[in-house]
């Protein structure tokens, strides 16, 4: 296509070329007037020549304003000429390239403080992308997903195996759910969408809730506990009293029936005694006091247990095998805390156990991790998730205290730990220490 400073020009030039052409013929007639025909046809030629300018600059300076905005340049501003037209035109550009400029350094700004509010969230978030691909993740889901960012992003969530990505793929938009792993750490997963270029895009919010929920299943057994550990040292106290009056008095030696009634009331003190201790064990699991934190090597601590965790296990013929790293293995934690967590678990690895089996200490300090593993029956999945639960207990005599005082030792330090089942006869107890 013809461009307009071309049919200008091309204009210009047939109209003086006609105008020559009829100077041509008056110059046989009359030179005098040929002469002033030629100084006429100059003055439009220069006349052209301003109004060329004229028109054509301002449509010049508006391509250059055009290729400026295409190109996302909003810094470029042209200075007023002097001529109404030209003045009303660089305004108007002007004016949009500031309005332009202000919007995208607002946009800028927000897209930023979204990125540094994504980023310093405490609920790990994970965005998709329009073919539903991670698209970003924020450290804190790496955190509670055990990942790198590379093994997230850009894969659909069907193709990752964490359980918490198998409950994710099934979340609908705008549904929320709480899901319990290895009875240990409770999450609350939540799926919404934003609008993004006119198209539906979804992300994930992931939330740890294993904090408030311990916090509040201990105030609630607590205030339990408390309660009946008043009831009933307030009655043993005084039972047990009058038991050792009665024992000690003439009257029941004299008796007939002394030996008979001594037993009798030596059992019903026993049983006095048994009961305080069982209201004791409960309320140390609410009173556990803060961990005085200090250098503490691991390997070292399992190996002055062994000979104390030794003699639990002789009865039943199992066997301790330890596959412990070199070295020193230094973690900061409350050391008598540690030693009563190690001892439990190892209790029911041994309780786990029917008669003549392993347990097997596994350290791996550059990963933080210590694994305790037995070859018992394992844990049942339906037993999974209430392991961790106060009162709950899978022994026929069991308090259900052991491993709530494990969890609430382990989570005071900020480790974590998972009990499962990996496969049969292999159970494993996984503690992941901070660096």
């Amino acid at each position: 296509m013809m461009k307009l400073r071309t049919k200008f020009i091309l204009f210009v030039v047939i109209l003086l070329s006609n105008i020559l052409v009829l100077s041509y013929f008056i110059l046989k007639q009359n030179k005098l007037l040929f002469l002033a025909s030629e100084g006429f046809v100059l003055i439009l030629v220069l006349i052209a020549w301003q109004l060329y300018k004229q028109l054509i600059r301002p449509l010049q300076l508006l391509m250059h304003g055009t290729e400026a905005i295409k190109s996302k340049d909003f810094s470029i501003k042209f200075n007023l000429t002097g001529q109404y037209e030209m003045d009303e035109l660089i305004k108007v550009y002007n004016q949009m390239t500031d309005e332009l400029r202000a919007e995208r350094t607002k946009q800028e700004q927000q897209h930023l403080f979204l990125e540094k509010l994504i980023y310093t969230s405490p609920t790990g978030i994970l965005i998709l992308d329009y073919d539903e691909n991670i698209q970003q993740v924020n450290p804190r889901a790496l955190k509670l997903l055990n990942a790198d960012a590379s093994t997230l992003t850009d894969k659909p969530v069907d193709s990752l195996s964490h359980p918490l990505m198998q409950e994710i793929k099934t979340l609908r938009s705008g549904e929320t759910r709480t899901v319990t792993l290895n009875g240990s750490s409770t999450f609350k997963l939540q799926k919404s969408h934003f609008i993004d270029r006119g198209f539906t895009r979804h992300f994930i919010m992931i939330e740890e809730l294993t904090t408030e929920i311990l916090a509040a299943e201990k105030k609630a057994y607590g205030k339990v506990i408390r309660m009946m550990a008043h009831e009933v040292n307030n009655t043993i106290g005084p039972v047990n009293s009058i038991i050792q009056t009665t024992l000690m008095s003439d009257g029941i030696k004299k008796s007939s029936q002394a030996a008979p009634l001594e037993h009798a009331l030596q059992v019903a003190f026993e049983r006095n005694n048994n009961l305080s201790i069982f209201m004791r064990n409960f309320a140390d699991v609410v009173r556990l006091p803060e961990p005085q934190r200090a250098d503490l090597d691991l390997h070292g601590l399992i190996h002055s247990l062994s000979g104390f965790l030794v003699t639990m296990a002789r009865d039943k013929h199992i066997d301790f095998r330890y596959e412990l790293e070199a070295g020193a293995f230094m973690i900061l934690a409350d050391k008598r805390q540690m030693e009563q967590v190690l001892i439990n678990v190892v209790k029911n690895s041994i309780e786990a156990i029917a008669e003549a089996g392993i347990i097997t200490f596994i350290t791996h300090p550059v990963s933080r991790q210590l694994i305790i593993a037995d070859n018992g029956k394992g844990i049942t999945a339906q037993d999974n998730d209430q392991l961790f639960s106060p009162f709950y207990s899978t022994k026929r005599d069991g308090q259900g205290i052991g491993l709530t005082l494990v969890k609430e030792v382990l989570i005071n330090h900020g480790f974590e730990f998972s009990l499962q089942t990996l496969r049969p006869g292999h159970t494993a107890f996984t503690f992941r220490f901070r660096e």
